[in-house]
């Protein structure tokens, strides 16, 4: 499996890797060093990637818009990181591979098992096809540009540049392989329907009526579960010793500061537990480290985060309202499902965002009841779907071709 990313990219890879294993495969995953502890307590072994996304995911302060120099910047950045990644895909392959699981932003894994005669699926966690259905992911909006807008402009962007063309150009030279741009080679691969597993319910979104045969939702792809963990006990004594709180995270992004958190649920009258600020404890709030969410999150009034893909789904999973608030890339789309669901209220865009707008959706999610209700619904079908199972069936079809 190619990671490059952060935890949210390695998390559900690192769970579908440790289940896979329980069937038979062996599984390496290749990832930045930062998440070999997550990859080798789910059972698999780690392959190292060069780099450290970690840089590249601090937005702007809460409210403010990028700069055209900071997108210059994220650009650049993105694209040696990306370089990096490539040259560690090939290192890792190299160890030894019969098929290669490749995640969205990692095209030049094609090129390295084009070069060692082995197969390469798509493994992604959010829908990158052109279709009518949404627009481009990498516009970072969810506003649709309707059914012909969405499908043309995704296919141009598709076809555009994109910071891994150069690493992967680089990589097929190395590799004594013919000049073909990444564009090109994806364009040949949804003629030839090469398969694209997503770890991603139906329920969640359901399959567009334009996507080729060759895509497939399998259902989510869950994070693995530690057997000897143990929540810390000033965890457990503060959700014991009053109603539900709320929880506020971001991920890797860290994107907001605790006095900003803080003010935003005293605001809302709510009891809450911060993630990723310093750890620390308040008759009304408990700050706290790294905590499963599938064991959190039941427990909240409603989950506040960035609607990152994972973090969306463990909400979903949780049966629980959401308040989301999107900062880039794929997490303004996983806020409008949250919405069309009708299991929270209306985004609050992060370039938007104060006080006073996030505690007005914090009170709107935990007083409405329809969101709970339909958050509930949505958790009970998410309980009766196996993602595991279509990505195995898969992997023994590619065995079988080679």
């Amino acid at each position: 499996m190619i990671t490059p990313g952060t935890k949210g990219d390695v998390a559900p890879m690192a769970g579908l890797g440790g289940r896979l294993q329980a069937l038979g495969f062996e599984v390496a995953i290749a990832a930045n060093a930062a998440y070999a502890p997550l990859i080798t307590a789910a059972g698999c072994e780690h392959r190292e990637l060069p780099g450290d996304m970690s840089h590249l995911v601090s937005p702007a302060a809460p409210g403010k818009k990028a700069t055209a120099a900071d997108l210059r910047w994220y650009m650049s950045e993105l694209g040696d990181y990306m370089d990096l990644a490539a040259s560690g895909t090939l290192a890792a392959a190299e160890h030894g591979a019969d098929v290669i699981l490749a995640n969205a932003v990692a095209p030049y894994a094609y090129d390295v098992a084009e070069a060692l005669g082995i197969p390469a699926l798509g493994a992604h966690l959010q829908p990158t096809e052109a279709s009518a259905a949404y627009p481009p992911m990498v516009l970072g909006t969810a506003r649709s540009l309707g059914p012909v807008g969405n499908k043309l402009l995704g296919s141009l962007i598709t076809a555009g540049k994109a910071p891994y063309d150069a690493p992967s150009a680089r990589l097929r030279r190395t590799l004594g392989l013919g000049k073909k741009s990444r564009a090109v080679a994806e364009r040949q691969r949804r003629k030839a329907n090469s398969p694209v597993l997503h770890g991603i319910s139906p329920a969640v979104l359901p399959r567009p009526t334009d996507w080729r045969s060759g895509l497939s939702l399998t259902g989510y792809w869950w994070p693995d579960t530690e057997p000897d963990w143990q929540p810390p006990a000033e965890l457990v004594e503060f959700l014991a010793d009053g109603p539900p709180p709320v929880f506020i995270g971001f991920g890797s992004s860290a994107a907001l500061d605790m006095d900003f958190m803080l003010d935003t649920v005293r605001r809302a009258g709510m009891r809450a537990v911060l993630q990723g600020v310093e750890e620390f404890s308040a008759p009304d709030a408990l700050g706290i480290g790294t905590v499963p969410h599938h064991w959190l999150f039941p427990q909240m009034a409603a989950v506040i985060h960035h609607a990152g893909a994972g973090t969306t789904a463990a909400g979903l999973r949780a049966g629980v309202p959401t308040v989301s608030v999107p900062i880039y890339t794929d997490q303004p789309f996983w806020a409008a499902r949250i919405v069309s669901l009708g299991a929270g209220p209306q985004s609050v865009p992060y370039k938007e965002l104060t006080t006073e707008r996030l505690a007005a959706a914090i009170t709107q999610a935990t007083t409405t009841p329809e969101y709970g209700a339909n958050a509930r619904r949505l958790a009970a079908v998410l309980a009766t779907e196996d993602g595991t199972a279509h990505v195995a069936a898969a992997l023994r079809s590619a065995g079988k071709r080679t």
